[in-house]
């Protein structure tokens, strides 16, 4: 009997199927949106061309400029900690290849990113835009300083890793929002969930994670 080859867009969906069960699943992700919209995301579509069939190995890829792709995992439970049901208005900082901003995408109202790599961001956007996302605004900049205008978020995610977690992000989350953020040394940081509660800002430390550096006047300084 003659099997027919299957085609790299199968291939690919049958490589997210494993992923969501192998690196997603059975290792604590719950959140079923969150579940729903890996499942449903290209990673393919925000990695290099050369390393597609690399996808969604269980690990972060490099995507130049000295930037990776975040592993699968980190980015869903980044993702699930900020627990979206769909009205809300994110900020990411840390546009990098695109793919942890279309998973926001999915799962929210309105997304707000900031890169400093100018060719990082504009190929982000590119890629979104060929996947047709119309609720992403960008900017190029020091993410360090958020994006005041646009001020409060209901959430916030940081994509690199911080010597300590920036006030001026703190500032700009809405009462009850959370901030995720990597905060710790160079080489090893722990991955911390920010409530607020008026004032007041409950910390908890999930895990540990290791992320580049968060470049900007309230992370590692400018380059």
């Amino acid at each position: 009997m003659i099997t027919k080859p299957i085609n790299l867009e199968g291939r690919f969906a049958v490589a997210r199927r494993r992923m969501i069960e192998e690196q997603l699943m059975m290792r604590g992700i719950k959140d079923r949106r969150v579940l729903s919209v890996m499942g449903k995301v290209r990673r393919e579509a925000f990695v290099n061309s050369g390393m597609m069939d690399q996808a969604y190995e269980d690990r972060a890829l490099q995507i130049g400029m000295r930037q990776t792709i975040s592993q699968p995992l980190i980015v869903a439970m980044m993702t699930e900690y900020l627990q979206l049901e769909g009205t809300e208005k994110v900020l990411e900082i840390g546009t990098g290849s695109g793919y942890q901003v279309a998973i926001l995408a999915e799962l929210a109202k309105e997304v707000y990113t900031i890169e400093r790599i100018q060719e990082l961001s504009i190929n982000a956007r590119k890629a979104l835009h060929r996947l047709h996302y119309t609720n992403i605004r960008f900017r190029i900049g020091d993410g360090t300083l958020g994006w005041p205008e646009k001020a409060p978020f209901d959430a916030i995610v940081v994509t690199a890793g911080s010597p300590e977690v920036p006030e001026t992000l703190k500032e700009q989350l809405l009462d009850g929002g959370r901030l995720v953020i990597p905060v710790g040394g160079i080489d090893l940081q722990k991955l911390n969930v920010i409530t607020r509660e008026g004032d007041r800002f409950l910390l908890k430390e999930v895990t540990g994670c290791r992320f580049v550096k968060l470049i900007g006047e309230f992370g590692w300084g400018h380059e």
